[in-house]
């Protein structure tokens, strides 16, 4: 249960930050504090740091790291598919495990976002979140990566992330890796 709250708080600090995110921010503490260590510190750092920018600034830093760095993208087929056709595809995989276990998004929601994926993994079907998350452990490890070389402040969370991640595989171990050295790839039409 611990691991399905870390990753209820962190889905609610990887969107863009509203007033409404603010309002809620010491219910989230409260929640935090009931996580074992691991999880419990990198989300608690988060949550006071967040509380304490002016909303302006969060949500200027927000759209720094998240929309204008590529590296730091929260869509996670974006890592793996790039800007390519079989993105879409990849896309519509999420789609069918969502409705295969009866959620159905907004057309506003994109269902690779990582806050999308997150709370379903936590709210809906925690053993399908638990092998999307899996599957897609090397994306979220990069980014991760890129967020502590960047010093965001939502490091922490994907800290807290990472934690709550399946065991990592040797296969998504080498996936990592290579993901980082080539980056997502490109279609040259």
């Amino acid at each position: 249960m611990s691991k399905e709250i870390a990753r209820v708080i962190a889905a609610q600090c990887l969107v863009y930050p509203e007033q409404t995110f603010i309002d809620r921010n010491a219910e989230l503490v409260k929640l935090a504090l009931t996580l074992e260590p691991k999880l419990r510190q990198p989300l608690l750092r988060f949550l006071s740091s967040a509380v304490e920018m002016p909303l302006n600034k969060l949500q200027e830093h927000y759209v720094e790291i998240f929309d204008m760095r590529r590296k730091c993208s929260l869509f996670l087929t974006s890592w793996t598919h790039g800007d390519t056709r079989n993105r879409g595809m990849a896309l519509v995989y999420f789609i069918e495990i969502y409705k295969r276990c009866g959620l159905v998004l907004s057309p506003e929601e994109l269902p690779d976002h990582l806050a999308v994926v997150l709370e379903f993994a936590a709210l809906e079907n925690p053993h399908e979140g638990d092998l999307l998350l899996g599957e897609h452990q090397a994306p979220i490890l990069l980014i991760k990566d890129a967020l502590h070389k960047s010093g965001s402040i939502y490091t922490d969370v994907l800290d807290a992330i990472v934690e709550s991640l399946p065991e990592m595989t040797p296969e998504i171990e080498a996936r990592a890796k290579a993901l980082a050295i080539t980056g997502p790839p490109k279609e040259f039409v």
